[in-house]
């Protein structure tokens, strides 16, 4: 051990098993312990004398620890971007970078707040063509909800007598046509809210890009794809219906073969058939989105969710159940006090009014009762196709690199009256898997 300053009093060295890491000889060994901070040994001077080191020198306890690899090291500085191989950049100390947020949603795959939050901004920024798409497609079960309300309430007592003067085969054919009717209107409605549906899509994929859209612009960019929509909703209602039929002419089967016992088998069959509905209906869920964006026809939209939704089911249907049960937590808030106005009315306000205050009460209540429900279910359905739609644009960006070629049209500032995502080609080498975000992907995004 070399020779020491007599005033200054030598630390106690450490034991080697309680040196820390770098505070060890050169070879690692404890038999080589150096003392704290110590530099190593210099380089040769010519001629073969050592530096400093080698002669049995040390630098004071006072001099600043030397932190970094020893000199002429291949090593990178401590907290430097480490290399991988070949060179490059090692990936493990890439930091995420933000992506930019032009409009309602930033431009990478999205979490499920972001998908809530960008609906509600999409009903915000373009209320006249979300709040008049989804008012057109309530509105036809409103009235009719408003005008059967009415009829029952002021023609209950003519009604009764009339149809107590009828013969069977008149009630029987009366029955037919108002079934034939209802399921008339019925499909109507469903065909008017599927082709609304589809256009409704546009202002949420121009929201992206910060394009604001009115009603006139929506239902141009999106009427070519109107009979699409409609053929599409044919396939949906024939599928549907073609399930339910079966179903019911197999129970009618089973309990006229086996009796009440055949409900036992019915129950454990009626929750498969309906896990099976659950289950496509998740998997063709964004295909009006598909139609208009991509401008498919309706098989081909059906086929293109198919294929978008793989490996994504239990994270949409996740989605789309929450989604649900708010949409009918506030629908019954804001009915509440709706269903509690004709009891006000008729016990607080007029509780003497006779027979014909309460006819005209209720009649004013259940108008009033169906204004205000098809007002409730028009912002719902529009929050409800705001969902499905950014569901569809957060599928294609992982699996498309979507966000790649909005952030490109955004920077160009091409097509400003068009569709974003239109004619951006689709990545199908590797099923499930799509071109990488731009930005990356954040960690709790999946």
């Amino acid at each position: 051990m070399s020779q020491q300053d007599p005033n200054m009093q030598a630390p106690r060295q450490p034991n080697a098993a309680q040196q820390p890491w770098g505070q060890q000889g050169g070879s690692g060994q404890p038999g080589n312990a150096q003392q704290p901070w110590a530099p190593g040994p210099g380089p040769t001077a010519p001629g073969g004398a050592a530096g400093p080191a080698a002669s049995g020198s040390q630098q004071p306890w006072s001099g600043q620890p030397v932190w970094g690899p020893p000199p002429g090291s291949q090593h990178a500085p401590w907290g430097a971007p480490q290399p991988g191989p070949y060179g490059a950049p090692s990936p493990y100390r890439q930091h995420y970078v933000a992506p930019p947020k032009p409009g309602i949603i930033p431009l990478r795959p999205l979490m499920f707040g972001e998908i809530l939050d960008g609906s509600f901004q999409t009903i915000r920024r373009n209320a006249k063509a979300m709040l008049g798409a989804s008012l057109l497609a309530q509105s036809l079960a409103a009235v009719l909800t408003a005008v059967l309300t009415a009829l029952s309430a002021t023609s209950s007592g003519f009604l009764n007598t009339w149809a107590e003067g009828l013969s069977r085969e008149q009630m029987l054919s009366i029955g037919i046509g108002s079934a034939a009717g209802i399921l008339l209107f019925t499909v109507l409605t469903v065909l008017i809210s599927a082709v609304l549906q589809g256009a409704m899509v546009v202002p949420v994929a121009r929201s992206v890009l910060n394009r604001r859209t009115g009603f006139r612009q929506m239902w141009t960019l999106a009427k070519s794809r109107a009979g699409a929509l409609i053929r599409l909703a044919f396939l949906l209602l024939l599928g549907g219906l073609t399930a339910v039929l079966i179903f019911a002419a197999f129970a009618v089967g089973l309990i006229s073969s086996v009796g009440p016992a055949g409900g036992l088998i019915l129950f454990p069959l009626g929750l498969a058939l309906f896990a099976l509905v659950m289950w496509v209906y998740i998997k063709v869920m964004v295909a009006p989105a598909a139609i208009v964006i991509e401008e498919l026809g309706a098989r081909e939209g059906l086929r293109r969710s198919w294929e978008l939704t793989r490996g994504n089911w239990w994270r949409i249907l996740g989605i789309t159940l929450v989604v649900l049960i708010m949409v009918g937590i506030i629908s019954q808030v804001v009915m509440i006090p709706v269903s509690l106005l004709s009891a006000f009315f008729t016990g607080v306000v007029s509780p003497h009014g006779g027979p014909e205050q309460a006819i005209s009460t209720a009649v004013a209540v259940g108008v009033a009762t169906a204004i205000i429900g098809g007002l409730v279910s028009a912002v719902s359905y529009a929050f409800q196709t705001s969902v499905m739609a950014l569901l569809y644009l957060d599928l294609r960006m992982r699996k498309d690199g979507l966000d790649i070629s909005l952030l490109r049209l955004l920077e160009s500032g091409a097509d400003a009256d068009g569709v974003p995502g239109r004619g951006v080609p689709v990545y199908r080498n590797a099923p499930g898997y799509g071109a990488p975000s731009a930005y990356g992907t954040p960690p709790d995004v999946r």
